[in-house]
C-alpha cells in the first residue's frame, strides 16, 4: 500500500533529522504535531543534498548530485519516488505549494559547493546565502503558515533573516573544517588565515542584525510554530554568544559547541518564556 510506503518515507526523514542534528531535532519536537513531519521532510532533503557536496569525498560527488537533482524533479512531477527522503519532500512540496524557485535556488547553491571555494564579492555571498539558507527558511515558512499567502508575505523577510543568521553562525563555527578540509571560505573580504578580532566582530555584528530582524517575525508566527522556532533561535543566539567570547585564533583552530546539558537548559528557558507570554 502507498500509505505504508509514505509512512516509511516519513520515518526516514525523521531519522535523518534526529541523527544529524541534536539541536534542530530538539527544536522540531517543540512544533505542533500537525506540522512537525513536514519540517522533517524538508530537513531530510536539504541535509542529504548538503551531505553529497560536503562528505562523500571518495565518490563522484557531481554524479551523485546530478542523480539526486534529477530524481527530485522526477518525484515532484510524478508525486512519488523510491528514494524515501525525496518521496517525503515531494509530498510536502505539493501539500504546501512550495514554488520551484525555492528548491531550485537551494540546489543551485549546493551545486556551487562542488567546485567553488571562495566568495570574493558581497553579491556572490548573498546569492549563496539566499540559496543555501534563506530559501530553507521560506520553505519552512510555507509549512508554518499553512498556505496563508498573506501571512507568508508578511513574514517572508524575517524568515530569510533567520535562515541567514543560522547559516552565518554555522560558517563562523565551522571555519576550521570548511577552510582546512574543504578549502572553502564564505565570508567576502576576509582573510581567514589572518582572522583578527575586528574581522570577527564585523561578522558577528552582521549576524546580530539578522537575528534582530528575524525576532520580529518569530513573534508573529502561528502558535503551532512559534515555540519550536523560538527554541532554535535561542540555541543559535547562545552559540553566537559563545563565538563572540571566543578569541579569533581559537575559532580558527577548533569547533565551538553548545553542550547537550546547555541545550536542555535553553529548552527550559524557551518553555518558560513561551508560557509567560514573553514571546
Amino acid at each position: 500500500m502507498k500509505a505504508i510506503f509514505d509512512s516509511v518515507s516519513y520515518n526516514c526523514s525523521k531519522i535523518v533529522t534526529t541523527s544529524y542534528s541534536t539541536s534542530f531535532s530538539l527544536a522540531s519536537k517543540m512544533l505542533a504535531d500537525s506540522i512537525r513531519q513536514d519540517i522533517y521532510n524538508i530537513y531530510g532533503f536539504v541535509r542529504f543534498a548538503d551531505e553529497i557536496v560536503d562528505s562523500f569525498h571518495d565518490y563522484n560527488k557531481e554524479q551523485l548530485f546530478n542523480d539526486f537533482e534529477t530524481e527530485m524533479y522526477r518525484a515532484i512531477e510524478n508525486r512519488i519516488s523510491l528514494n524515501p527522503i525525496i518521496n517525503s519532500f515531494q509530498h510536502t512540496v505539493h501539500k504546501y505549494n512550495i514554488q520551484p524557485e525555492l528548491y531550485e535556488a537551494f540546489m543551485k547553491s549546493m551545486r556551487l559547493d562542488l567546485h567553488k571555494t571562495d566568495y570574493l564579492s558581497d553579491a556572490e555571498y548573498k546569492e549563496y546565502i539566499y540559496g543555501s539558507a534563506d530559501v530553507v527558511g521560506l520553505m519552512s515558512l510555507k509549512v508554518f503558515v499553512n498556505g496563508n499567502q498573506t501571512k507568508y508575505d508578511e513574514l517572508k523577510q524575517s524568515a530569510m533573516h533567520l535562515g541567514s543568521a543560522f547559516q552565518k553562525v554555522n560558517f563562523l563555527r565551522d571555519l576550521k573544517a570548511d577552510f582546512e578540509d574543504l578549502s572553502r571560505t564564505y565570508f567576502p573580504n576576509t582573510d581567514l588565515t589572518q582572522l583578527d578580532e575586528m574581522s570577527k566582530q564585523n561578522i558577528i555584528d552582521e549576524i546580530q542584525e539578522d537575528f534582530n530582524k528575524a525576532f520580529e517575525g518569530i513573534m508573529k508566527l502561528p502558535v503551532e510554530a512559534k515555540f519550536g522556532v523560538y527554541t532554535a533561535y535561542i540555541y543559535y543566539k547562545k552559540l553566537l554568544n559563545k563565538l563572540k567570547a571566543t578569541p579569533s585564533l581559537e575559532i580558527k583552530n577548533t569547533r565551538i559547541r553548545v553542550p547537550n546539558y546547555q541545550k536542555f537548559g535553553l529548552l527550559a528557558k524557551s518553555y518558560f518564556d513561551y508560557r509567560l507570554n514573553l514571546i
